[in-house]
């Protein structure tokens, strides 16, 4: 059965029976009241009893809030940064209990916490831009507040933009890859915040891939804005967490400390599953997506197209360059929203259809490793800077070319996993 769907853009209002394994305490309600009865998936409905719900960081402002309250606020958040409010169904004279996103700017904004300031990670504030897009700074139409960009001209705020804050909070769905941007915009954040002497703050929230950590390790000489860190391709930490690793670790320049708090989640474990209710970027609509980004995102670095271009993204696998009788799904990426450009542009791609692989516990090399094999030119197979970029070392490119089986692979990743575990372990704040 496949993953979940969920909604593309900011929700406004979700009225739900009821929402698996999300946060939705409110300000002055307790959390734990709620139940949950059932879990739609696509258009079937699967009955699922769960005991607790997990309460986001976000959604405990009796934990957070007295430390916003007369200061002046520079929030980092884009779609995701929502808190899930509800209404008593007695009282709005329906037997359904109404649950209501709103984002946490307006949330603050409507409670009169000053926030002076947001800063916007790759895809902007409402998460609209491409993969790699420049974001431009401007102000928010709503709150009127300004938006200052961390995916344009800089990537860490200036000195100048961090004026007038007194704190800085943090509240971003990540999803536990560490090509995926957002904790590289979080260390340029925290580093700013330490040399401004200013409190950086995280709401933490769950990670849909914190039940396993895989892949190669990066490598110092390949560091880049796709992997600041000497850490697996697959962390297994929450965004708390790993905020908790780059103080602790002296990853920032100069080995500064950040005055660091994390708000907690109540009710999470790392084998906890959870299904995100807004698209973290444009390209990873469902869980599905989400659950295959760690394999599939390597692809960014070959000639194979991940969906992109489809409403499939990150769940399908083609080229125009593979053996149509051993990839016999066929589609056309065609520009859409998140891919103004996609890679074999009308072009007819032979490739597998990928949505109804079971959750997955670790990286799977196959899919690539095979389409390596049957691709008409495999000398343009890779783009060697941005597959390195990706996988964090030379070596996985050469390990393929070369035929190295899979588990011969995962072989040579062992040691450095084992070292990094030991590290996270220092770290966790959830079992």
């Amino acid at each position: 059965m496949r993953l979940s769907f969920f909604k593309n853009t900011l929700l406004i209002v979700l009225p739900l029976t009821v929402f698996i394994c999300f946060s939705c305490g409110s300000g002055n309600r307790d959390a734990t009241d709620k139940k949950q009865e059932d879990v739609i998936i696509h258009d079937t409905v699967e009955i699922k009893k769960e005991k607790k719900e997990i309460v986001t960081g976000a959604n405990r402002q009796d934990q957070y809030f007295k430390l916003l309250e007369g200061k002046r606020v520079g929030v980092v958040a884009n779609q995701t940064s929502i808190i899930m409010d509800k209404t008593d169904p007695l009282e709005e004279g329906n037997l359904e209990t109404v649950y209501y996103a709103i984002h946490l700017v307006d949330y603050l904004h409507g409670f009169d916490i000053s926030v002076e300031k947001v800063f916007a990670p790759e895809h902007g504030f409402r998460g609209k831009a491409d993969a790699g897009e420049y974001v431009q700074d401007g102000i928010d139409k709503k709150t009127g507040i300004p938006i200052i960009s961390l995916y344009g001209k800089n990537k860490k705020p200036s000195p100048t933009q961090m004026k007038g804050l007194d704190v800085v909070v943090f509240d971003i769905q990540d999803v536990g890859v560490r090509f995926y941007t957002y904790i590289s915009t979080m260390h340029y954040m925290m580093e700013a915040c330490a040399e401004a002497g200013i409190p950086f703050i995280v709401l933490d929230r769950p990670n849909p891939n914190g039940h396993y950590v895989d892949g190669p390790t990066m490598k110092k000489e390949h560091t880049s804005f796709l992997g600041l860190h000497p850490i697996p391709l697959v962390h297994g930490m929450t965004i708390g967490e790993y905020a908790q690793m780059i103080n602790g670790e002296g990853w920032l320049s100069d080995s500064l400390k950040c005055d660091l708090t994390v708000i907690t989640m109540e009710n999470y474990t790392h084998d906890t599953f959870y299904s995100v209710p807004v698209r973290p970027s444009p390209n990873l609509p469902n869980d599905t997506s989400i659950n295959l980004y760690p394999s599939l995102g390597l692809l960014e670095g070959t000639n194979l197209n991940a969906g992109r271009g489809t409403e499939m993204q990150f769940q399908l696998i083609g080229s125009p360059f593979l053996p149509k009788e051993k990839y016999p799904y066929a589609y056309t990426p065609q520009p859409n929203f998140g891919a103004k450009y996609p890679k074999h542009k009308d072009a007819e791609c032979n490739g597998l259809d990928l949505r109804d692989t079971p959750r997955m516990d670790r990286v799977d090399l196959t899919w690539i490793m095979d389409a390596y094999r049957n691709h008409a030119h495999k000398d343009k197979f890779f783009n060697t800077k941005n597959f390195t970029a990706h996988a964090g070392t030379e070596e996985l490119q050469k390990q393929i070319e070369q035929g190295y089986t899979f588990r011969e692979i995962r072989k040579t990743w062992l040691k450095d996993l084992e070292a990094f575990k030991e590290i996270r372990s220092k770290y966790l704040l959830y079992d």
